[in-house]
């Protein structure tokens, strides 16, 4: 039998969006809880949390000052075992969020005798700083140290200082902040920013402006060095019972050099963004999947999380990101699905100034708007103004009005998004076999896995298609046969077919 992860649906959780229970307008652990029945309901096997760690919470709580402790806005040490033992009760697995790459500029360590073995400070180039770095969320990656004349780095926001992984003592409390959390019994650890941990010797200049984070060659990412470390977690994660897993938050410039992240003394899985951020063309598409598949024998799919637009807003509509759904989960490999993307939520692009609060939007001065309009809470039932999220009206983030017929209680009808996904989940479970691609009109993409065929039109008009066999599910009502006996495929939808 093959490892449980390798064929698994993951679902994220961003924690302060889900589900609370106190009244305070922000999701807790206690709201993921409530909600492990309706997980299971949809079929995932599944659910990765991101961070609820004691933070200032000034990049949603990837800034963290205490990795062994839970913020009290999210609840407590307890509320997150009694969280993990009902998902283990309900058959669900529960993955952690670890940040190694960096902390709050409020951690302990950064005001401590150490800081400057901990933390990367050099002294500047004449007023500027060390050398042409540029923070991913906009602007240099270098902050002037208000002790001292020198200059320490930050690949995010000022406030997320930069650890030194040179540093023994960095390598050994990481090490165990991971076994804290597999001791407390978690299924694995998804790793924030896999790729950024080690720097090239010397801290050279990339040479540019305007530098690709996604997968750019860049002398701050995809080092050779650290996959040392993973090599070390690996063995940590093996001394486990369970099958406990290591998945890479990483971008590299070729899928080879990705794929390093997964080598067998590694990571068990890394996110497939090319696939994410793929054109909707068949052969852009069918490129990315047989590149995949080409690179890593266990692969992951996914369309949307907490730091991209939503796929409805950025495929340009609910029918394409349906489409799109159905074709990812007929695809071998592991799938991730983000919150909210069940119920074909959109991204919201017209949060108000005031209620932003992503460091992107700070940095860049109201330039560029930020992830929060992926991160809006989730609506429940169709009771306005929080939609069952909480009950303050006062929520984090604004929901829109407008959110009403998307809610969970108002898609419990036959044709929903939130139907077809569970539908699509529970037939999932039943496809095996290898992937094969069949001959298809231009501009859709046809494959077969063992007894099912999957055929999806990526062109703006009807395509008949000959029916490979009966309809198993569509990702949208498809016209009746012609007298041909072909069946019309209408722009950007999925039919599976057995």
């Amino acid at each position: 039998m093959n490892p449980w992860w390798q064929s698994a649906v993951i679902y994220q959780i961003y924690v302060r969006s889900f589900a609370d229970t106190n009244g305070d307008g922000v999701g807790d652990l206690g709201g993921v809880r409530s909600r492990l029945p309706y997980l299971r309901e949809l079929g995932v096997d599944g659910v990765w949390l991101t961070p609820f760690y004691r933070s200032p919470m000034r990049d949603g709580g990837y800034d963290i000052t205490d990795h062994r402790d839970v913020d009290p806005m999210f609840g407590t040490l307890a509320d997150f075992d009694a969280l993990l033992a009902d998902a283990h009760a309900l058959g669900l697995r529960l993955i952690v969020d670890l940040v190694p790459n960096h902390t709050s500029d409020t951690h302990p360590w950064f005001s401590s005798p150490h800081r400057r073995e901990r933390y990367i400070f050099r002294p500047g180039r004449g007023d500027g700083p060390p050398n042409d770095w540029e923070s991913v969320f906009g602007g240099p990656a270098w902050s002037k140290d208000p002790h001292s004349d020198d200059w320490y780095l930050h690949l995010f926001d000022a406030s997320q200082p930069d650890l030194d992984w040179d540093d023994p003592a960095v390598r050994q409390e990481y090490a165990a902040v991971l076994r804290f959390w597999l001791d407390r019994g978690v299924d694995g650890v998804r790793i924030d920013v896999a790729h950024g941990l080690v720097k090239a010797p010397g801290l050279p200049d990339a040479g540019h402006a305007g530098q690709d984070h996604r997968g750019g060659i860049l002398p701050y990412f995809d080092q050779d060095d650290v996959h040392e470390v993973y090599r070390d977690w690996r063995k940590i994660l093996d001394s486990y019972p369970g099958e406990r897993i290591g998945i890479a938050e990483a971008w590299a410039p070729t899928a080879d050099r990705l794929a390093n992240y997964t080598r067998p003394d590694e990571l068990h899985q890394a996110f497939n963004f090319p696939f994410l951020l793929s054109p909707w063309r068949a052969e852009a598409v069918r490129a990315v999947i047989d590149q995949t598949m080409r690179t890593n024998p266990a692969p992951t799919w996914v369309l949307s999380n907490h730091d991209v637009q939503r796929h409805v807003t950025r495929l340009g509509s609910l029918d394409r990101a349906r489409g799109a759904t159905l074709l990812m989960l007929a695809l071998p490999g592991s799938a991730y699905l983000y919150q909210g993307e069940e119920l074909g939520l959109p991204e919201v692009l017209d949060l108000p100034d005031g209620a932003r609060q992503d460091p992107t939007w700070r940095r860049s001065q109201g330039r560029e708007p930020g992830r929060d309009g992926c991160r809006v809470p989730m609506p429940w039932t169709g009771e306005a103004p929080a939609f069952g999220f909480s009950a303050s009206a006062a929520t984090w983030l604004p929901i829109p009005p407008d959110w009403r017929p998307l809610s969970v209680q108002a898609q419990r009808t036959p044709d929903s998004t939130l139907t077809m996904y569970r539908r699509a989940l529970h037939i999932r479970r039943r496809m095996t076999g290898p992937l094969h691609w069949q001959d298809a009109p231009d501009g859709v993409l046809a494959f077969t896995r063992a007894a099912l065929t999957c055929t999806t039109n990526l062109t703006d008009r009807d395509v008949d298609v000959v029916p490979p066999g009966a309809l198993l599910l569509a990702s949208t009502v498809l016209a009746a046969a012609r007298p041909t006996g072909a069946v019309c495929l209408p722009p950007g939808a999925t039919a599976w077919w057995h």
